[in-house]
């Protein structure tokens, strides 16, 4: 049970460290308009992961109790997602660029809903969880439910914590960013490696 929820969290906060348009969005508040704005984004973006969560929950365990061949299948989907996951970041760039040049302004509260907004109004997140999460589930006494909920609210203190760091550190990890060239391939290798671990580690 602990190895299972520290490698989710692991995988986790590697996921959340490489560069992707939401803690890049997060970055450039932050450096542009100033941390609580950074930091309203942040909340934002959390708010919505709680969304996808309940719909993967509700969705899946009611799907996974009436049907526990379907777990299977779910298995080779998420097997197969992740390892398409993996091979469109590979083939991607792995230059960090961000600019803050156009960055207007905002409420935090204005904030707070646009990064909802982005989190809910995008599918792939929803999917993203479903091949994600069941390959993290970790006991055989608690029900299906209770499950993804602690491994959604797994995902969301531990991403709000590396979100948070980089809205309160915004200018110093621009600043590393701008200096060290070659840290974009770095997390761009580390979000390929966990991708493709976990593709094996269901396949096997």
């Amino acid at each position: 049970m602990l190895e299972t929820l520290s490698a989710f969290i692991l995988a986790t906060a590697i996921l959340a460290i490489s560069p992707g348009p939401d803690n890049i969005f997060v970055l450039t508040q932050s450096i542009a308009n100033g941390k609580k704005y950074g930091l309203a984004t942040v909340f934002g973006l959390m708010t919505g992961c709680l969304v996808h969560t309940t719909f993967v929950a509700f969705g899946v365990s009611a799907i996974l109790s009436q049907h526990p061949l379907f777990f299977m299948a779910i298995k080779i989907f998420g097997a197969s997602y992740l390892l398409y996951v993996a091979y469109q970041v590979y083939k991607s760039d792995a230059k960090i660029i961000f600019s803050t040049e156009q960055v207007l302004p905002n409420k935090t509260i204005k904030l707070f809903k646009k990064g909802f907004l982005m989190n809910v109004l995008n599918p792939k997140v929803t999917i993203f969880f479903l091949a994600f999460f069941p390959q993290f589930l970790f006991s055989q006494q608690l029900s299906h439910l209770v499950q993804f909920y602690i491994l959604g609210l797994l995902f969301v203190l531990v991403s709000f914590f590396v979100f948070g760091m980089i809205a309160l550190l915004g200018g110093e990890i621009s600043a590393a960013i701008s200096k060290r060239k070659n840290i974009g391939w770095y997390l761009k290798w580390g979000q390929i490696v966990v991708f493709v671990v976990i593709s094996i580690f269901i396949i096997l």
